[in-house]
């Protein structure tokens, strides 16, 4: 898995250079350092995001309250709009604010497709360039 999601951060920042942001994958991000570093970084000097890539073939997906945290800490920090960036297989990015996500009874956080599809934004709406009603 942990290949699937470098090649999906990989992917993503891709696309964000293609919408005209300045996009990174963080260093150390993923717990090799105790900063709250989200996996991509990305910019165009108005807009900035902080993004935790997830990458999934199920129609469900955990997300870690300690990622969601840093995750909101790096943001307040850094000045950036916060986002869980979701590739489920055969679907185009979803984006989703860490306010979207459904807290679990072991308080981690939990997605599912079809939330997933209702609550999100795609790469258009998160870049500015257009807003978006639906994503089915």
């Amino acid at each position: 898995m942990v290949k699937n999601g470098t090649r999906g951060e990989r992917d993503l920042v891709k696309l964000l250079w293609e919408k005209g942001f300045a996009a990174m994958r963080a260093p150390a991000s993923g717990g090799a350092t105790k900063k709250p570093l989200p996996d991509i970084i990305a910019g165009n000097g108005e807009i900035y995001l902080a993004i935790e890539v997830k990458t999934t073939a199920r129609e469900r997906i955990y997300i870690d309250s300690e990622k969601i945290g840093a995750l909101l800490r790096f943001s307040d920090i850094f000045g950036a709009r916060p986002y869980i960036g979701i590739k489920f297989r055969y679907r185009d990015w979803i984006f989703l604010s860490p306010g979207d996500l459904e807290l679990t009874p072991s308080s981690n956080y939990r997605l599912d497709l079809d939330i997933a599809l209702e609550r999100g934004r795609d790469l258009d709406e998160v870049t500015g360039n257009h807003r978006q009603t639906r994503l089915r």
